[in-house]
């Protein structure tokens, strides 16, 4: 189509803004949480604010090379050395060549002076970054966000190189000194290796930023009593087949991974307009109403269990829920008025100082005896 002088001139001067506008975005010290002069480890908030930063570091690396900013002109290095950390390694993802996470080091953690006062920073911390729709890295990306539902990440190159590099630093350092972190799809690498390493033994704070669930997003039905009904009915519909698939093919307590999590607490971070990680205030709220109704053996098996997870599990892959967290600490960010689902999802959300957070603590205290063999 023929663009006029004046009608191409338009263009570009929107091409050149729209550029700027995400060329700010990325600037730490205009976008990011400059507000954090200084970090106590101990409050929420500020631990919060420095992982997603970290986290957005780990996006914007690949932002630096794709655009060839190098040295002073990159803008990753900032997201890191405002909080005084350095990055000791990056994971590359084998098929594409793609920076998918990176290993932090705290510069400081042996010897800063204001410990008592600003609590100890992790020595450590893993960050992974989730789903970049750019051509160099969107196919690869989309298939491992498929991979999810599928029970297909535990089997691919991305997990493996993510959890050896857990296991190559614990086995320098105690778990307490190491913190894993992701957003979206790098939260659910950063929650399977979680996963597994506790399995193993070994607790690692965890921190998951709109960690995706694989389940229709139920909580975004306004109608509370639908919402309820569909919730009972899927928990029924899930128990149900169960039954069916496992028969008489029960764990007993000790292989049961889900008794294995029960004291491992990850700090989960959802907004309730994020349609991929906002069923997870379902998944907590609704094991109280069922318990109440009375039907808290039925909800005990659904809860560890997806219709999907059962299916994949009939094609031979590992048939656990993604999902799976018997405890957690769930934070909702409540500013959700005229939020886009882009926005809702988005990891810069989570450094803006506001007073709208609700945190709950959810713990699994209700284990069934009579569950297992």
């Amino acid at each position: 189509m023929y663009l006029t002088p004046r009608t191409y001139k338009m263009k570009k001067e929107k091409e050149q803004e729209e550029s700027k506008t995400k060329l700010y975005k990325w600037d730490f010290y205009i976008s990011g949480p400059t507000h954090l002069t200084s970090v106590d480890w101990r409050k929420q908030d500020h631990t919060r604010s420095v992982l997603a930063s970290l986290i957005q570091g780990v996006y914007i690396i690949g932002r630096d090379r794709q655009q060839k900013r190098t040295e002073d002109k990159a803008l990753a290095p900032s997201w890191w050395n405002f909080f005084h950390f350095q990055p000791i390694k990056t994971l590359i993802d084998p098929f594409d060549s793609s920076i998918f996470g990176s290993i932090f080091e705290h510069k400081f953690h042996t010897h800063t002076p204001n410990y008592d006062h600003l609590g100890l920073p992790p020595r450590y911390v893993i960050a992974f970054r989730g789903t970049i729709l750019e051509p160099d890295t969107r196919k690869r990306d989309l298939y491992l966000d498929v991979q999810i539902p599928l029970n297909g990440l535990t089997r691919d190159p991305r997990y493996h190189i993510s959890y050896q590099e857990v296991q190559t630093i614990l086995n320098q350092t105690s778990p307490k000194d190491v913190v894993l972190t992701g957003h979206s799809l790098g939260a659910a690498i950063a929650l399977q290796v979680g996963k597994d390493i506790t399995k193993k033994g070994s607790h690692i704070p965890t921190y998951l930023f709109n960690p995706p669930y694989t389940c229709a997003p139920i909580e975004r039905i306004n109608n509370p009593y639908l919402k309820s009904k569909i919730r009972v009915a899927k928990s029924m519909v899930t128990a149900g087949v169960y039954k069916v698939v496992k028969k008489n093919n029960t764990l007993t307590r000790e292989l049961d991974p889900f008794y294995s999590l029960c004291s491992w607490i990850p700090n989960l971070f959802v907004n309730p307009n994020d349609p991929f990680s906002c069923e997870y205030i379902g998944y907590f709220e609704h094991r109280g109403r069922m318990k109440e109704m009375g039907k808290d053996k039925t909800e005990n098996i659904a809860m560890k269990n997806s219709l999907m997870s059962m299916l994949a599990g009939a094609f031979g892959r590992d048939n656990e829920a993604p999902h799976l967290i018997p405890s957690a600490l769930l934070v909702k960010n409540m500013v959700s008025l005229g939020q886009t689902i882009k926005e809702a999802h988005c990891v810069d959300q989570w450094w803006k100082p506001h007073p709208h957070w609700d945190s709950k603590l959810y713990l699994w205290e209700n284990v069934i005896v009579n569950n297992y063999v």
